[in-house]
């Protein structure tokens, strides 16, 4: 991938640092835009300064009430938008064949993307789930997402 192919939309992110984990993964892979939408918090604020490590400074952002509008404002530029969700059809993420530009959307920390949103994706990719538990932190799954989509 050359950078800036890539976006990130964040759907109602919660947590502070999640967003500032996430402005700093983005810098470090070439991220050319993040959407933070709907209740996703922005910068500036100490906690995610804390966590970006003034990556938020770099890595150009927008603040966006909607995001099936973000999604639909890059489909009409050609931006493939894929969701990274486990659903019933998600492909998994090592499998999948990235196609540029794309936009990855991330959800909410508790219930992920809504139905809603996922009809406006393209493609819907999950990590496989080994243990107990059947989700990663929303920033360490982003990191995972980002990398292996970029390979």
């Amino acid at each position: 991938m050359k950078k800036g192919k890539m976006f990130l939309i964040l759907d109602n992110i919660r947590s502070r640092e999640n967003v500032g984990s996430i402005f700093r993964t983005a810098d470090a892979v070439g991220v050319k835009k993040i959407y933070l939408c709907g209740t996703s918090p922005t910068p500036p604020h100490e906690k995610i300064s804390k966590t970006a490590l003034g990556a938020e400074n770099y890595v150009p952002w927008e603040y966006r009430r909607n995001t099936w509008q973000v999604i639909t404002d890059l489909k009409k530029m050609g931006v493939n938008i894929v969701a990274l969700e486990q659903t019933k059809d998600s492909q998994n993420i090592f499998k999948f064949k990235s196609q540029f530009p794309l936009a990855l959307v991330v959800g909410n920390e508790v219930k992920g993307i809504s139905p809603r949103i996922l009809k406006y994706c393209d493609k819907k990719i999950s990590i496989p789930m080994y243990g107990k538990k059947e989700s990663l932190n929303v920033s360490v799954a982003t990191g995972i997402a980002v990398y292996q989509i970029v390979k």
